[in-house]
């Protein structure tokens, strides 16, 4: 049996078995929610600034202990002796995305993740980048020159519509606007101080949406079981592991309610940031632009996508400067020591590349956009194995990176062929960092056409 498989539940930890490590756990019940939940960074910078790389703080009615640093992240991510679980570590997704391919662990996240696989490799990749450039230059033709677009709106659907056509094989149209709300409310309801679905409350609507979302992919399965698709949905109805196992049919919704949630949200906010940085800094927008109009092509090929080695460069600038996953929770089964404290079994804890990717003792100047960090003659993200980890690492590391590059390359080599981009005049930028950071004004910017 797996580890895993062993606990039913977080039981939390103990009272008073945290107590040799610095920090405090707030106020009853709520802990330190609402500080946290204001500004997460600047709650997390005062925190070690008081405390050291090693402290307790209570979120979400729970206790946790945060591990600062590139080597915590390291030493987590890797789980060499495999006791960071990141099912009961992401325990505010368990009534949303139970079993999604983040919150399995050790021997049954493997045994799932090598059936997945099979829906990423290099025939399926190529049947998706036709499928993303299709609908790409679609939307190319529907986006209207403005002096004030509103991107991350249009992005969102966007990602929406591709995930439709590449994740389940569909045209959206009229169902979308259900889709996208369904999704809003599961992430919504991962950070919703009030855990119980009560009626009103923001858990109740994300707990419906999950019901609504799964329903629907489940009446979808025969049709994908029987045909011959090359949407990814259709990849999971057929693959199976070397051993001939499938994913049942509750596997496969589950999948894909995590993942195309995940791909979708994820990259919205990626690209929103991108772009933001485009339209600050022109100059990296037309570095871009003459790299993308010296290949030319119209659409971006599969053997072309590691042609765009600056387009790479900024992309990855944009997840160092704002990554779309800045947390990452686990639940630690039995006792480690790490920064001269002795953790004890049964303690949530938590790592987060977000503080690392702007780390001064890694990065030069992290408070700025510098694309050129990632040259081979700067190289800074190299500075340590998990300095530039926005795709997590380990066993848990995204199984969807390479897609998540691949869909950015074909929409800005799309993109910047048909618009310039700048922001208003005196704009400054206001964000939600959490769950999945957002601009709150939907990042307005003034589009024209070349």
């Amino acid at each position: 049996m797996a580890l895993s498989e062993s606990i039913k539940a977080a039981p939390g930890t103990a009272s008073g078995a945290l107590d040799h490590i610095p920090g405090d756990l707030g106020l009853p019940i709520f802990g330190n929610t609402f500080e946290f939940l204001k500004d997460p960074f600047a709650f997390h910078h005062r925190r070690r600034e008081e405390c050291g790389p090693v402290y307790k703080f209570g979120v979400f009615g729970g206790r946790t202990v945060m591990l600062h640093g590139a080597d915590a992240l390291e030493y987590v991510l890797m789980d060499r002796e495999r006791n960071f679980g990141s099912r009961l570590g992401w325990r505010l997704l368990q009534q949303l995305f139970p079993n999604g391919l983040m919150l399995r662990d050790f021997d049954d996240h493997r045994a799932h993740r090598r059936i997945m696989q099979a829906a990423f490799k290099p025939k399926p990749m190529r049947d998706y980048m036709l499928r993303l450039n299709e609908g790409i230059a679609q939307c190319m033709q529907t986006w209207q020159p403005a002096p004030r677009f509103e991107f991350y709106p249009a992005i969102k659907d966007l990602t929406l519509e591709l995930g439709a056509s590449v994740f389940l094989g569909l045209e959206m149209g009229a169902e979308a606007k259900k889709l996208n709300q369904a999704f809003v409310d599961e992430v919504a309801a991962s950070v919703a101080v009030i855990r119980t679905p009560w009626l009103g409350t923001a858990m109740r609507r994300g707990v419906n949406a999950r019901i609504f979302l799964l329903d629907y992919f489940r009446d979808l399965i025969p049709a994908r079981r029987q045909g011959g698709g090359d949407d990814m949905f259709s990849e999971f109805c057929r693959a199976e592991s070397e051993d001939g196992a499938f994913f049942t049919d509750d596997e496969i919704v589950d999948h894909l309610n995590f993942l195309l949630m995940a791909a979708h949200d994820t990259t919205t906010s990626a690209l929103t940031t991108m772009i933001w940085a485009l339209a600050q800094y022109p100059e990296w927008q037309d570095a871009m632009r003459d790299e993308v109009m010296g290949l030319g092509t119209e659409q971006l090929g599969y053997d072309e996508l590691e042609k765009l080695v600056l387009t790479e460069r900024v992309f990855k600038e944009a997840l160092r400067f704002r990554p779309p996953v800045p947390f990452l929770p686990r639940f630690a089964y039995r006792s480690f020591e790490f920064g001269g404290y002795e953790i004890p079994g049964e303690t949530p804890v938590s790592v987060s590349p977000g503080l690392v990717a702007i780390s001064p003792e890694l990065w030069s100047r992290p408070e700025l956009f510098d694309p050129d960090r990632f040259s081979d003659n700067r190289a800074e993200d190299r500075r340590h194995r998990f300095a530039w980890t926005p795709f997590g690492g380990g066993a848990h590391k995204c199984i969807g990176m390479h897609f998540a590059l691949m869909q950015v390359r074909a929409f800005t080599h799309q993109f910047l062929q048909h618009y310039r981009i700048a922001l208003p005049e005196g704009y400054q930028p206001r964000w939600q960092a959490i769950p999945i950071p957002k601009p709150r004004d939907g990042l307005p910017i003034v589009l024209s056409r070349l």
